[in-house]
């Protein structure tokens, strides 16, 4: 007969030999599992080792492209702009070296820079839209028409604005006078909307207008509409213009991305996505060009860009 003390030592025998064999199979699985998850780490760690070396190779070779570029640039470009005037139109997310590159291709490709007008925050904001109007409908030059349909804040200061910044395309004269011109800078830099330099400004046969890079954000969601109508009606007013900006500007609602959509505005309005790459400012130089002679572009590497530049095999 088993005593009352052969039976505890039993069953303590069994629990010892339970907590073992789970010690020990928690112990062999630990290890399985790190050594599953070290496996894990080190092929992950390959893949981005991977990774990197491929993201060095293509910006070593973005490099290159860019070195090469800036090497035939002024040849490339040369004679494209020859004695034509241009008018630089800047948003407040432009970048100045992109704004400068721009200024020294057009100089390379024979043209030369009648002025510099920076858009305001105030400019692009849906907020100051009646202020903007009220001010743009007080300086109308004397004799000029404003488009029927020029009626949101963005197309109504690019047909203002292009009305006074602007050559006739067809005659290449003046369409107000140099008072008139400066009474709507004026106007509209003493309400905030815009900045220049006094006396720096003069009539231009063509206009660039130089975004930056990103999309709208923020609770301001229609700036790059804004932007986009008025390079549009900017555009109606002279022998052309270009819409330029960084990769961001062609996406979401973006202006670029907005002329591209809408295919009025794209009829007219050539788009260049890459204007922080040399080859973006060659393409702007090109595709002001382009527009002297009646054509029109969707350019760079963004959704929408029908070719990489000028005369390049449409993607």
């Amino acid at each position: 007969m088993i005593s009352l003390r052969q039976h505890t030592i039993s069953l303590i025998a069994v629990f010892l030999a339970l907590a073992v064999g789970v010690v020990l199979g928690s112990g062999l699985l630990s290890g399985r599992v790190l050594s599953g998850l070290r496996d894990d780490r080190d092929d992950l760690q390959t893949e981005v080792n991977d990774l990197q070396s491929a993201n060095n190779a293509l910006g070593e070779q973005l490099n290159a492209a860019d070195g090469f570029d800036a090497a035939v640039a002024t040849r490339v470009v040369a004679g494209a702009l020859a004695d034509r005037t241009v008018v630089l139109v800047t948003t407040p997310d432009a970048d100045p070296a992109d704004v400068e590159g721009v200024q020294r291709t057009i100089a390379d490709a024979g043209g030369s820079v009648t002025g510099r007008v920076g858009l305001t925050e105030a400019f692009v904001s849906a907020a100051s839209g009646d202020d903007l109007r009220t001010r743009l409908t007080n300086v109308v030059p004397a004799g000029a028409q404003l488009r029927t349909g020029s009626v949101d804040q963005g197309s109504l200061a690019g047909d203002l604005l292009g009305t006074v910044l602007l050559l006739n395309a067809q005659t290449s004269q003046p369409q107000s006078t140099p008072e008139e011109l400066g009474l709507a800078l004026d106007t509209l830099r003493g309400g905030g909307f815009i900045t220049y330099d006094d006396g720096a400004v003069a009539p231009a046969q063509l206009a660039v207008v130089v975004s930056g890079q990103a999309a709208d954000s923020g609770e301001d969601g229609n700036r790059g509409a804004i932007v986009a109508r008025f390079a549009g009606a900017l555009d109606g007013r002279g022998a052309g213009t270009v819409l330029a900006g960084r990769a961001g500007s062609a996406e979401g609602s973006g202006p670029i991305a907005v002329v591209r959509s809408d295919s009025a505005l794209a009829a007219g309005t050539s788009t260049v996505d890459d204007v922080d790459r040399t080859s973006g400012r060659i393409t702007v130089a090109l595709a002001l060009g382009e527009q002297l002679a009646g054509g029109t572009g969707r350019y760079g590497t963004g959704p929408a860009a029908t070719a990489v530049t000028v005369g390049a095999t449409p993607s």
